[in-house]
């Protein structure tokens, strides 16, 4: 039996072995883009070839620099469990976060994370060992950048030879099973059960959060790694309550996909949206963690933005929410094609001495088809066009013969044939459309009859119109309006796959806009309901997923916690109760952390207090106040001689953040500031508050001087 030191030292001496792997493995493709530059190939093929090779180089340079494994599996060799290993019969293997060999032929030192065999790693348990016989987690030093002197422990789980009430934390020993091997520096005090009876793996959840989020592949639990495993033609939702990791599930899921279906993901493209930009720069390292870079992240507004113009105007709360109804996308249609009129002449070209004639009533019935078919509008534009020159093509078939593709082009650029066009059915731009819809009464009326009352059109109408739309200063809502009619006009590229983050708070207009980028694409939906902070935020999944356009999705939910101690899950679940959402409570595996609510009668005393007892511990601080408190606070702090940063910067230890910019966010101790306050500041102010509440990892401290919330 190895001792557990001597399979510690062991450990560390393959992952010397894996580092010099992986230093080869980046000279190579560094070489291949040398080599590559002399390869016998065509232009287009020699340039898309050497275009990979130097993505593929700038990826190996780029990885991140972290420990090259995390578990091992060794599948069984003999016995009844040998027949489910299959051809893994007898095998070792080590998971890490990328593929490792020594030779791309040669068999992998570490195989990725998302391979087939990998799944065993999350999914085999004692109840269904999947042939696993041992599962060993590594424990490495907190930070560590892969120095192989920082594992630090490992822990094996004995599977196939276990029985399911013999396993306890990795450190029992089922006799005449596998060695179970435990950290040399394993505390001696007593410590409540860790989640899935792994100390190492509670560790790696409850390791303090100082930075940008990282990723959770070596800790993805049964119910995660099925969601992120899953088809990708298949749409998910995720409804998960605070710290069950949907984000990272999001993430990682993206990651899977990258790494199974490459070329069809890449080729169609995979696009992530957050709330907001501090959002993304907190999970802008996740992806290349996993060796996956180039992915596209951005906010749903910066990627409408994108194509439409930038803002420069505010709505009042009233004119966003008309704007962000899904009533206006009807408006906006109707507006469009108000422009489409029966033609009042018929087509006369002269053709040398004959001149082609359509009739009136032929060119009525061809707006009306191309009405009824409902094309996007560009593309009736040119159907009608052509349907007048077929029908024009017809007669001189019938009188001469064929025609040839030169005379066709010479009767579309017909004066008659385009004016005819332009008259029926004229040109438009979302800026002319939109500017002339809220600039005009009459228009707006004759768009939103018996859609929008009165109140709401004059909510939405300019009161000073600009001279030209080309002048026009848009707001936010507005850019949303100006994509749905570009969505109207022509179909819009679109994304192979989209995760999309805080999806709750998606406009019915939003979600219309990202159902457009993916109308041939999927979907991984992620979400909370009970934190819904926007006006419009949604109540319930089924209508929100008809907006974006995949009403079938399947909606899962996670309850299970793993980031926010159960003390704070308690108190959180007391504000949900309050909230008008159909949400199941929130449970949490985190027996450990702390909470404290206190009473004072000086808030930013006692915030300066709260933070120097934070600051002894190890981790990051996260003060979390209504908006218009966080100033003040942030004075009081520097006052004191506590230096704090706010959201964006990332590194900070001590942060002092808006409650309007908590969403995603995680810090090891939170304090809480004036719970009434923030619930008081906005008109979904309680969603805001449970917002709040649960941002905290380990420690949660409420001060209040006025009577809080949920007591009332």
């Amino acid at each position: 039996m190895t001792r557990p030191d001597e399979a510690l030292a062991q450990e560390r001496r393959f992952h010397d072995t894996c580092r010099a792997a992986l230093t080869g493995m980046v000279d190579g493709a560094e070489e291949q883009v040398v080599s590559g530059a002399d390869v016998s190939a065509s232009g287009a093929d020699a340039e898309v070839l050497g275009y990979q090779f130097r993505s593929h180089a700038k990826a190996m340079r780029e990885l991140p620099e972290a420990p090259l494994f995390f578990g091992r599996l060794s599948f069984a060799a003999d016995g009844p469990e040998a027949a489910e290993a299959g051809e893994h019969r007898g095998q070792s293997y080590h998971i890490g976060r990328l593929r490792i060999s020594e030779h791309p032929s040669a068999p992998p030192l570490v195989v990725d994370w998302r391979a087939p065999v990998s799944r065993a790693f999350y999914q085999a348990g004692s109840r269904d060992p999947q042939g696993v016989a041992v599962r060993r987690r590594f424990g490495w030093a907190p930070g560590s950048k892969g120095d192989s002197a920082d594992l630090t422990g490992l822990e094996d789980e004995p599977l196939a030879a276990a029985k399911p009430d013999t396993l306890t934390g990795g450190t029992s020993h089922t006799p005449g099973g596998p060695e179970v091997s435990i950290a040399p520096d394993e505390p001696t005090t007593p410590a409540p059960p860790p989640p899935h009876g792994s100390r190492i793996l509670a560790g790696e959840i409850e390791r303090p959060r100082v930075g940008p989020m990282r990723d959770i592949a070596a800790t993805i639990q049964p119910e995660q790694d099925d969601l992120v495993r899953g088809e990708l033609t298949a749409s998910v939702c995720v409804q998960g309550a605070p710290g069950t990791g949907k984000t990272a599930v999001g993430l990682h899921r993206a990651a899977y996909l990258l790494y199974t279906h490459p070329q069809r993901v890449q080729r169609a493209g995979l696009l992530i949206l957050g709330p907001n930009r501090t959002f993304l720069r907190y999970i802008a390292e996740v992806l290349p963690s996993l060796g996956e870079t180039g992915v596209r992240q951005s906010t749903v507004a910066d990627e409408i933005a994108r194509a439409t113009a930038p803002v420069r105007a505010q709505d009042s709360e009233a004119a966003a929410s008309v704007k962000h109804d899904a009533r206006m996308a009807e408006v906006l249609r109707r507006a469009l094609y108000s422009r489409v009129a029966p033609p009042a002449n018929s087509i006369a070209v002269p053709d040398g001495s004959y001149t082609w004639r359509v009739p009136l009533g032929d060119l009525e019935r061809i707006i009306a088809d191309a009405r009824a078919e409902e094309p996007p509008y560009a593309v009736g534009r040119e159907r009608v066009r052509t349907r007048a020159v077929r029908h024009i093509q017809e007669q001189a078939e019938r009188r001469a013969g064929a025609v040839n593709n030169a005379w066709l082009q010479k009767i579309s650029r017909a004066r008659s044939v385009s004016a005819f066009v332009d008259e029926a059915w004229p040109k438009a731009r979302p800026g002319e459309v939109l500017a002339a819809l809220l600039a005009d009464p009459e228009a707006l009326a004759a768009a939103a009859d018996g859609i929008l009352d009165a109140d709401e059109q004059r909510a939405i109408r300019w009161a000073s119109p600009p001279r030209s739309y080309k002048s026009a200063k848009w707001s936010a809502a507005d850019l949303v309006l100006l994509d749905e009619i570009a969505g109207l006009l022509e179909r819009p590229g679109g994304y192979g796959h989209i995760v999309v983050d805080e999806a709750q708070d998606l406009s019915p207009m939003e979600a219309r806009a990202i159902a457009r980028r993916a109308d041939f694409g999927s979907l991984t939906v992620l979400g909370d309901l009970a934190q819904g902070t926007t006006p419009w935020a949604a109540r319930g999944w089924p209508e929100l997923l008809a907006h974006l356009g995949k009403p079938d999705a399947s909606v899962t939910p996670l309850t299970i916690g793993f980031r926010v101690p159960k003390a704070v899950v308690g108190l959180a679940n007391r504000v949900l109760a309050s909230l008008d959402v159909d949400v199941p409570p929130a449970r949490s595996l985190r027996v450990d952390g702390e909470l404290r609510i206190r009473e004072v009668r000086d808030v930013g005393a006692a915030t300066v207090d709260a933070v120097r007892a934070a600051l002894v511990r190890e981790g990051s601080v996260g003060v979390i106040a209504a908006d218009a408190d966080t100033a003040r606070l942030r004075e009081a702090l520097t006052a004191a001689g506590i230096e704090s940063a706010g959201p964006d910067d990332l590194g900070a230890r001590v942060t002092v953040l808006p409650a309007s910019m908590a969403k995603g966010l995680e810090y090891d101790h939170v304090v809480a500031v004036e719970p009434a306050a923030i619930a008081e500041a906005e008109r979904r102010g309680p969603s805001r508050l449970y917002v709040v509440l649960t941002r905290a990892v380990s420690r949660l401290d409420v001060l209040h001087s006025r009577p809080l919330p949920w007591e009332g």
